[in-house]
């Protein structure tokens, strides 16, 4: 089972455009609209995987109703805890003459600390009947501190596997409260460890895991990615297809890798499904929609080289 905790949600809306330009008028049959933000769409790319998941959200007003809304519609389980302020929006244009991707995210709002209470209420009521796994993904909300370890921290108590893919100042305290896994891309570890973001990806991986004692995957674009845990390290290429609509990637690969782990996979295995996921997912527009068998089979296509 994977509980998602989602701190910071938001309603996704992707405009398709034939071309886009800056300061021009566009005219638009209208949006794609996705229950978006990191966690959700690494818990829609972990159930496509067939993992056993629920998402406690913290959602409010009338655009976290909407969430609520789609979410349902398409049988993403959820548990919503009242924000108490609105959910963000966050935009992305893709323009089909040049293929590029321009986006606009919001800041979550600050929501009232009852609120986070609630929220962290619910979370460890849903741990406690759910074994597992626990995904934080994303910051918290606006002035929300140290939220993120704090999670990290009750879902240790609570016998969960805790796995974290935030950034910023989240980062240190979730890195320092000792989760299971560690996911981030190469920018993100370089600034955690304070080094150059074109260092050694695999000395960095090394440093995170000694640091947390954690499973670290550190991903690198197109380059693919490194793993580290007490195994050894293990090298995961990219496969060979591309596509343009990467937002929501990092989050459908991680989904695809803890729906691996959970299922009994080695990490280096799990990575590679992984991998799958995240670009099956740049293959279409939607975050997290991809299609499964796609994501499958670009996973069997990835190089994997493995030491120790």
């Amino acid at each position: 089972m994977i509980t998602v905790a989602a701190l910071s949600a938001s309603l996704d809306l992707t405009y398709l455009l034939d071309t886009y330009r800056l300061g021009a008028v566009h005219r638009t049959p209208g949006p794609l609209a996705v229950a978006g933000g990191k966690a959700l769409n690494m818990a829609r790319a972990a159930r496509a995987m067939g993992a056993d998941v629920e998402v406690v959200a913290l959602l409010g007003g009338t655009t976290g109703a909407r969430v609520a809304e789609i979410a349902a519609a398409e049988g993403l389980p959820l548990v919503e805890v009242a924000a108490g302020a609105q959910t963000r929006s966050c935009v992305s244009v893709a323009a089909a003459d040049t293929g590029e991707l321009t986006e606009i995210y919001e800041d979550s709002a600050a929501v009232p600390a009852e609120a986070l209470a609630r929220f962290t209420d619910v979370l460890a009521g849903r741990l406690a009947a759910r074994p597992g796994w626990l995904s934080v993904s994303g910051r918290g909300p606006t002035g929300s501190g140290d939220v993120v370890a704090g999670l990290v921290g009750l879902g240790r108590s609570a016998g969960a596997a805790v796995a974290v893919d935030t950034h910023g100042t989240a980062l240190p305290g979730a890195v320092a409260a000792a989760p299971r896994l560690v996911k981030v891309n190469r920018a993100e570890a370089a600034e955690l460890l304070g080094v150059p973001v074109d260092g050694d990806l695999t000395a960095m991986a090394a440093e995170i895991a000694a640091r947390s004692g954690a499973a670290v995957v550190l991903t690198d674009a197109t380059a693919g990615s490194v793993a580290v845990d007490r195994d050894g390290v293990g090298r995961v290429g990219p496969p060979a297809q591309r596509g343009r609509f990467a937002v929501g990637s990092g989050d459908s690969f991680l989904g695809g890798l803890l729906a691996a782990l959970e299922a009994g996979a080695d990490l280096t295995e799990a990575v590679r499904l992984g991998t799958g996921c995240g670009v099956a997912n740049a293959m279409v527009p939607g975050q997290g929609h991809f299609d499964p068998a796609l994501a499958r089979r670009l996973a069997a296509e990835v190089r994997v080289e493995r030491d120790g």
